[in-house]
């Protein structure tokens, strides 16, 4: 059948009906989340402090969508300082019990506190000893009045227009869990630092993790002269390292100066000799240097300061051990 009739619909009343029905949904779900950080209670802090002296894993269960937001809430906990995974409840009933112990915490999640696959677990749960937080949209629920704390995720309507898809409670939901997982990392008085320990492929890990001997050049790949060298051989070092500078170190290997293709520049703009001249002539003293155990994102902002692109490394005794450019850093990530 042709198609040259179809005509895509591009009716400006479907997108400003759109655009309605979604500011809606968005202004509903943020209601209910202000409703619910109102009715928070000293249960909250209940839960707050059965996770934070778990002395086991925090065990997160949940089915359908609910099961969606407890695996994030657990993934969230994880990253933020708190042991924690997400147990399937079907599965729980055919072997997988068995990852709980009776120095867990489990938090359950139903919106009607009805499932029947949260419900069967409950009994072995409260026999191993594990605490139960439980996380539904209805109080009198079996779920709530079997967990040893409840906590409410009730709203008064869903966003969905039907009225019957998960959303302003499964968004509900997901917030208290975001609101646990927070409060506990306070307490913890976790730290960047900390995160970034378990993100150690993110950008933020990167940043916080790397140090400055996981990047700098080393051995071969140092470019350096001597203190008596001539310009010419500096020149060579130059080319040959690509890092657009060289060190000058004395006969100790201590570093003295430095000479970039900035000063080579300046150099050549005075009718200076290469063949003639010695490094230490026009090499720059006291150059900016780092340690091999400072984080490379102080080598970012020293860089950046002073308006340099690359740096050498000394160990203690001001010895050279390495040297680095902002291409290094790029190339890991660090910035």
């Amino acid at each position: 059948m042709s198609t040259s009739n179809v005509q895509p619909k591009h009716a400006s009343g479907t997108q400003a009906s759109s655009l309605t029905l979604a500011r809606k949904v968005l202004l509903l779900e943020a209601n209910e989340i202000q409703m619910l950080a109102q009715r928070l209670n000293e249960e909250f802090e209940r839960a707050v402090a059965l996770i934070l002296h778990c002395r086991g894993r925090v065990v997160v269960s949940g089915m359908g969508k609910s099961g969606h937001i407890g695996r994030k809430i657990a993934a969230t906990l994880a990253s933020t300082g708190t042991p924690a995974f997400f147990m399937h409840p079907a599965e729980a009933s055919h072997g997988d019990l068995g990852m709980i112990t009776g120095e867990d915490v489990v938090i359950a999640l139903s919106n009607s506190g009805e499932s029947d696959e949260i419900i069967t677990i409950l009994p072995p749960i409260k026999r191993l000893g594990a605490k139960i937080i439980s996380i539904t949209g209805t109080d009198s629920s079996t779920l709530a009045k079997e967990s040893h704390v409840h906590l409410s995720a009730k709203v008064s309507q869903e966003a969905c227009p039907l009225g019957l898809s998960p959303t302003a409670s499964t968004t509900a939901a997901l917030a208290l869990g975001d609101a646990l997982a927070l409060c506990v990392l306070d307490l913890r008085e976790f730290t960047a630092e900390d995160f970034a320990r378990s993100h150690p492929g993110g950008s933020l890990g990167r940043k916080l993790l790397t140090r400055v001997k996981d990047i700098m050049r080393t051995g071969e790949a140092l470019p350096k002269v001597s203190e008596e060298a001539m310009l010419t051989l500096a020149l060579t070092e130059m080319t040959q390292k690509g890092l657009g500078f060289t060190a000058v170190v004395n006969h100790q290997n201590q570093v003295t100066g430095i000479f970039t293709d900035g000063d080579l520049r300046r150099a050549f703009a005075s009718n200076i000799s290469a063949s003639t001249t010695q490094i230490h002539e026009v090499m720059r003293q006291s150059p900016k240097t780092i340690h091999p155990e400072q984080m490379a994102v102080e080598a970012v902002e020293l860089m950046e300061h002073y308006k340099i692109n690359g740096l050498m490394v000394v160990n203690d005794q001001n010895q050279l051990v390495g040297a680095f450019n902002m291409h290094d850093l790029l190339k890991a990530k660090v910035v």
